[in-house]
Order: C-alpha cells, then structure tokens, then sequence
C-alpha cells in the first residue's frame, strides 16, 4: 500500500511539474487562434487571421527564410563536423585527447551573451558582420558539441574490431567509413541533424548580435515585443514551437530506434 501511494505521489509530481512547464506554451497555442486582439476568456470566436497576417507581412517571411537557411547550413556543418570529432574520438588515442573533447564542449557552455560580444568582434575584425554566413558559423560552434555527443553514443555500440575487419578484407579506411561506420551511424546522423537545426532555429542572443540588419525569426520576434504587444507573435510562437517540437522528436525517437549492426 504503501509502494503504491508513493508510485502515486511521484506520477502526480511528474504531471506538475509537466503542467507548469507546458502551460505557457498552451497558453500561447491557444490563443493564436483567438479573434481577439487581447488574449482573454471568454474566446471572442475562433480565427486563422493572425496566421494569415504573419503569412502577408514581408519581414516575417524574410527572417522564417533567413532562419530556415541558418539551420540548415548550421545542420550541414555540425553534422559533418561532429561526425568527424566523433570518429576520431572513437578510433584514436592521442596525447591531448581529452583537451580536444573539452574544446568541443566548451561553446555550448559559455554564456550566450559573452559568447555574442565575442564573436562580435571577431566578425567585425574580419568583415563578416552583418552576414547570414556569420550566424551559421557561430551557430556551428554551438552545435557540434551536441552533434558529437549523439554520434559517439551510437559509436560506441559498434565493435572495433568490425572495422578492423574491413581493412583485413581489403577494404581501404575510407572505404570502411563509408561502409561500415556511417550505415551504423545512419540514425544518429540524423538525429543530430535535426537537433542542430532546432538549436540553431531557436537561437537568439548570438544571431541578435552578430545578424544585424539580418534578422533571424526570434530577433524578429522581439522586435515586434519593443513595440506593441500583437497577438501576432503568438502565431509565430506556436509555428515556432511546432517545428522545434517535430526536430526534437525526431531526433529522440531516432536515437531510441534499434540500428542492426552491420
């Protein structure tokens, strides 16, 4: 009796918890689709039309656009380079190894806004400020810690002496990457994919800094918080969430499927 009430009591804290973490973003959800211009109860009706009046305005699409090619320039490279950071952590062992792994988990550690000041002056040394690609590259340095991170997990599940193996059938190590290793990493790839491009498409402090003129869809939406408060950004919140939502669980249920060993 006494397991069961206590089973009880942690569900129950569970739920709390779960509820006021997801009662804000309900909240948001909800009213996107009030006719009402003030969020409130009674609903005055429902209606697309803050949806349709994000969709007409110029400089909303422009930054979705400039966020969508962010991300996916930023999953490009985080991929790419924490699959590499990955596979050497897995395959060799050098002196400064572990100083390497620590260089790679450093960004994502550090304060967004030292991290933006920072790298605003490094762009502006070099002429990029101001531009998407310094956005991407910044976002990169942030990703591919956790790109890494998911790829040595999968990494780890895979026998060495598998790709040795390989090499002792004739195969050269690139030929063993391509065919070994990355069917093995195939999900987790991809997963890391999707979540670099949630970071990424949720990132605000550093493309706030380093975009300028170049507005990504969170700096958008807090240029349209400094004026009036506009149920718009409701709209944009809930779309916002909807995408973000569907990257992340993608990646969790990609990392939770069973990849058969090659």
């Amino acid at each position: 009796m006494q397991a069961r009430c206590i089973y009880f009591l942690e569900r129950l804290y569970l739920l709390l918890i779960f509820g006021f973490i997801a009662t804000p973003i309900t909240m948001i959800v909800i009213f996107s689709f009030n006719e009402d211009r003030f969020p409130g109860f009674p609903w005055s009706g429902f209606s697309l039309r803050w949806y349709e009046a994000i969709l007409n305005e110029p400089m909303v699409i422009e930054s979705a656009i400039n966020s969508i090619s962010v991300g996916l320039s930023t999953a490009l490279g985080a991929t790419i380079i924490g699959f590499l950071a990955a596979y050497v952590d897995y395959r060799y062992k050098f002196r400064g190894k572990t100083t390497l792994n620590l260089i790679v988990a450093i960004p994502p550690a550090i304060p967004p806004t030292v991290m933006g000041i920072a790298l605003l002056a490094f762009f502006a040394r070099f002429g990029l400020f101001g531009e998407l690609k310094a956005i991407a590259i910044a976002h990169i340095a942030i990703a591919s810690s956790f790109s890494m991170a998911l790829i040595s997990l999968r990494l780890k599940e895979l026998d060495a002496s598998i790709e040795s193996a390989a090499w002792n059938l004739g195969a050269s190590r690139i030929q063993g990457i391509i065919f070994v290793i990355l069917p093995h990493c195939r999900t987790a790839i991809f997963a890391a994919f999707f979540l670099s491009f949630a970071i990424s498409f949720d990132e605000f402090m550093i493309a706030w800094f380093v975009g300028g003129l170049n507005e990504t869809l969170p700096v958008r939406i807090l240029n349209l918080l400094q004026g009036q408060v506009s149920p718009r950004i409701n709209a944009i919140g809930t779309l916002v969430f909807a995408l973000t939502f569907s990257l992340v669980a993608s990646t969790l249920w990609l990392m939770r499927k069973k990849q058969p060993t090659t």
